[in-house]
């Protein structure tokens, strides 16, 4: 339509996620799509956080900030900076962890990201990967964007919902085709084996756990 600008890939897997989709959130997903659908129970992608997260850590990709505010860091106030192109998702997420001050970045990571952040201990990259458009071979170039940012002997860590190479049930594939019809994700040839080479090819040290349909990693360089 003339005078409106057209909507990227990034921005249409992003843009659901508006306040009022942000307050049922964590019920929809936390409780009932990542144990019953998904069969990643939550708890283990908090383990993950409790396990990876440092002192001073950078979010991408931050939902409601549901980990950043459950999880044990190694000290009593973290350094966090939240990244994410959905302004509705950066102020939900720093409002929550607000006792740790966090910083905000507004920018679309299919780009190159700020080079005045610094470097982080340790980067979280929590059910961002399958919301992002393109092959797992093109959206890998995140990994390419954060890397830079990462501290010698840190680590990038996260998961993401795969459509080959894991175990599916039928809502889970009913679910994920409905969600790709939407563009809320892009992830329907996103595999197992592509993920480990896109890992593989970047970081001297990866791991990945598979639960239901997610891949849990944790990569160092």
């Amino acid at each position: 339509m003339s005078g409106q600008r057209a909507i990227s890939g990034a921005e249409a897997g992003q843009a659901v996620y508006t306040p009022r989709v942000l307050r049922i959130y964590d019920l929809l997903v936390h409780g009932v799509s990542n144990p019953w659908i998904w069969r990643c129970p939550t708890p283990k992608l908090v383990e993950l956080y409790d396990r990876c997260a440092s002192g001073r850590h950078l979010d991408v990709g931050v939902g409601t900030g549901y980990f950043l505010d459950r999880c044990r860091f190694p000290v009593e106030q973290p350094e966090i900076v939240l990244m994410d192109l959905n302004e509705d998702c950066l102020e939900a997420a720093a409002e929550r962890i607000r006792r740790y001050g966090p910083t905000t970045v507004h920018c679309d990571v299919l780009e190159p990201v700020p080079d005045d952040l610094g470097r982080f201990d340790s980067i979280g990259l929590m059910y961002l990967l399958h919301c992002l458009p393109g092959t797992i071979e093109e959206k890998a170039c995140v990994f390419d964007h954060l890397k830079p940012l990462l501290a010698s002997g840190g680590c990038l860590f996260g998961a993401t919902l795969l459509s080959e190479g894991v175990r599916r049930g039928v809502a889970a594939r009913y679910l994920m085709s409905a969600y790709n019809r939407k563009q809320i994700f892009t992830n329907q040839a996103d595999s197992l084996d592509g993920l480990r080479t896109a890992l593989e090819s970047r970081f001297s040290n990866v791991e990945i756990q598979t639960t239901g349909c997610a891949a849990l990693f944790v990569a160092r360089t």
